[in-house]
């Protein structure tokens, strides 16, 4: 583990001022954005100084010795006193001829992290966002299709009304023949420099130049036809293959068919939401199928055969003599096709035995006799 002291190269009885001063001209020596600099060299120097310059965290690392996180760790540095380090290591840096502008948020630890997200990132190696362009939106539709078609699949044509790639300028906002030159507002750079007084002293920032979208180049005449953005407001139609299986609020994602992206930027996804229409005669359940049908009293009792309707054709079931109401019948693999999988569920039929409300006097006969027959 590091011994502070020496890596400042002071002793454990220097001034405060010794070891500022020794901080100063590592700083300046070993800093990364210099010639010959040393990232690690830099960051070991700035933890020694963040324990060495506070009086009280000396102290603590005095009895406990350790690093800078094991010191912490005992419950030594606390609260919001980094906020102290980096006041004196922005004085500091300016003394050791740095400057503000070459503040390197990753040098300086957690409070670095924190100051790097607030700030945008920016340090003196220009770590910047460079070219990014402006992605296309998600667009979201429902629609409604038949049961039929949600099981076996279909094609649907509908129209949209979006953001689309202009087709003059092909996307990229530039007028056909125009020339590229550099941007005027960054002056070719990608980025806007912003300088800000705070309590810690003046800092500068840099974000994306919003003329150049940190391309640093810009059309020295943009497209009349869609002002330069690469996209026109139209209607479009597009095809939707829907497969076979699709279940009731299912989505189907269709990358790249969203609305179009800003100056050649990648288009958005379109999200399709299916509402499936019931049928008649089926009920569905998964990959399953439920159907019903009737049968007549002597069917139940003797037994048959019965023409079932599935959801591809008629087939024959068998009623065994016997068969109970509400005796239910597997149809194997009459059900609704594997979503993206292979083979199909079945298909369930469940039988209620009719009973007539009207007999005729012979029917009537029938049935007291077999009455009278304890049947």
């Amino acid at each position: 583990m590091s011994d502070y002291y020496k890596v400042l190269g002071v002793s454990k009885n220097a001034s405060p001022d010794e070891i500022k001063r020794a901080f100063r001209e590592l700083a300046q020596k070993y800093h990364p954005d210099k010639a010959g600099g040393n990232a690690e060299k830099f960051k070991e120097i700035n933890e020694a100084y963040q324990v060495l310059s506070d009086s009280e965290k000396r102290a603590m690392y005095d009895q406990y010795g350790g690093s800078f996180e094991q010191a912490r760790a005992r419950g030594g540095f606390g609260g919001f006193e980094g906020f102290r380090d980096f006041a004196a290591y922005a004085e500091a840096m300016k003394n050791a001829g740095a400057g503000a502008s070459e503040f390197n948020f990753e040098d300086i630890g957690d409070l670095g992290d924190i100051f790097s997200d607030f700030f945008g990132g920016f340090s003196g190696r220009r770590t910047y966002a460079r070219g990014r362009k402006k992605a296309g939106r998600d667009i979201e539709i429902e629609i409604a299709i038949d049961f039929r078609e949600a099981v076996f699949g279909t094609e649907k044509e509908i129209s949209l009304d979006k953001n689309s790639v202009c087709q003059k300028c092909a996307g990229s906002g530039i007028e056909p023949g125009s020339k590229i030159v550099n941007c005027s507002r960054c002056r070719g750079s990608g980025q806007i420099i912003q300088q800000q007084s705070t309590f810690f002293g003046v800092i500068r920032t840099a974000a994306v130049c919003p003329d150049c979208q940190g391309e640093g180049k810009t059309a020295e005449k943009k497209c009349h036809y869609c002002r330069g953005e690469g996209r026109q407001r139209k209607t479009e139609r597009i095809t939707i293959k829907i497969p076979a299986g699709v279940n009731e609020e299912g989505v189907i994602k269709l990358r790249g068919y969203g609305e179009a992206g800003v100056k050649g930027g990648a288009a958005g996804d379109l999200y399709v939401h299916l509402h499936i229409r019931p049928d008649n005669h089926f009920k569905r359940d998964g990959y399953d199928l439920y159907s019903q049908e009737q049968i007549s009293i002597s069917q139940a009792v003797l037994g048959g055969k019965m023409n079932v309707k599935t959801i591809d054709r008629e087939v024959v079931l068998k009623i065994p003599a016997g068969t109970r109401s509400g005796q239910e019948f597997k149809l194997t693999g009459k059900g609704v096709p594997i979503l993206n999988g292979h083979g199909r569920g079945d298909q369930i039929v469940q039988v209620e035995i009719e009973i007539p409300k009207h007999l005729s006097r012979q029917q009537k006969d029938l049935f007291e006799k077999l009455q009278d027959e304890d049947l």
